[in-house]
C-alpha cells in the first residue's frame, strides 16, 4: 500500500498557538550592535498546543519574514523551538510559513501553511495598567487542517493518543497569555480609539467649515 495514496473523505487538525511576547529592552541587554532607538526585545514563534505533539517528522523546516529594514529578513528555523527573538521599535507583520518534508520516499506531500502575525510591542487597551517591564504577550490559537492527507501524514498524526481541543490555562498569572484568536477587549478599546479619533476629526472638520462660512461672509459684506 502506498504511502502517497491520499485517505478520501477524511480531515485532520492539528492545533497550534502563535504570537509574540516582548519586554521592554532592558539597558543591560543593550551591545554595540543594538541600534539606540530599539526599544523592546520580543520573541515571535510557533509551537503545537500540546507539547507532546512532535512535528518534526512532519516539518522541514518554519520560516519567519521580519521587516526588510532588519539583516536576513527571512528566518529559517529547522527545528523546535520554531522561534525568532530579535530587538526592535515598531510593530509590523510578520509571515510564518510552515514548510513540510516532500519527497516520494517519505509519502508526505501536503502543501505548505502560511500565518501572517501583527507583531504587537505596546497593549491596544489602556484600561489595563501596564507591567513594569512593559511585558506583552499576544498569543493566538489556530488549526492546521490536513484535507485527505497521504497516509504517511495522518500516520504520523495519529502515532499516539493527543487531546487536540484547546486547553484552558485556569494560571490567573498566565491568563493574559490564554489563546485566542482576538482578543476581544483589546480589539474593542482600539476600535472605541477609532471611533473616538474620527468623532474628534469630523468635529474639527466641521468648526473649520463654519469659520470659512464666517470668513465668506465677512468679505462679501
Amino acid at each position: 500500500m502506498s504511502q502517497n495514496r491520499r485517505i478520501k473523505n477524511v480531515s485532520i487538525s492539528v492545533p497550534i498557538l502563535y504570537g509574540n511576547n516582548a519586554v521592554k529592552l532592558a539597558d543591560e541587554k543593550r551591545t554595540a550592535l543594538t541600534p539606540p532607538d530599539h526599544t523592546h526585545e520580543w520573541t515571535v514563534f510557533l509551537k503545537p498546543v500540546l507539547d507532546d505533539i512532535d512535528l518534526t517528522p512532519l516539518i522541514k523546516r518554519v520560516t519567519f519574514k521580519l521587516h526588510e529594514t532588519y539583516d536576513n529578513p527571512v528566518r529559517s528555523i529547522e527545528h523546535p523551538p520554531y522561534q525568532v527573538t530579535e530587538t526592535g521599535w515598531g510593530e509590523f507583520e510578520i509571515i510564518i510559513k510552515i514548510h513540510f518534508h516532500t519527497g516520494s520516499e517519505l509519502g508526505i506531500n501536503e502543501k505548505n501553511f502560511q500565518i501572517f502575525h501583527g507583531l504587537k510591542l505596546h497593549p491596544f487597551n489602556p484600561k489595563i495598567p501596564p507591567k513594569e517591564n512593559g511585558e506583552i504577550n499576544s498569543v493566538l490559537y489556530d488549526e492546521l487542517v490536513f484535507q485527505e492527507p497521504t497516509e504517511s501524514t495522518f500516520e504520523i498524526l495519529t502515532r499516539k493518543p493527543a487531546n487536540y481541543l484547546p486547553q484552558k490555562i485556569s494560571d490567573e498569572d498566565k491568563k493574559d497569555q490564554e489563546f485566542c484568536r482576538q482578543d476581544e477587549q483589546d480589539e474593542l478599546a482600539r476600535l472605541d480609539a477609532q471611533i473616538y479619533r474620527i468623532k474628534h476629526e469630523i468635529e474639527n472638520q466641521r468648526n473649520r467649515y463654519k469659520e470659512l462660512e464666517q470668513e465668506k461672509i465677512a468679505l462679501l459684506q
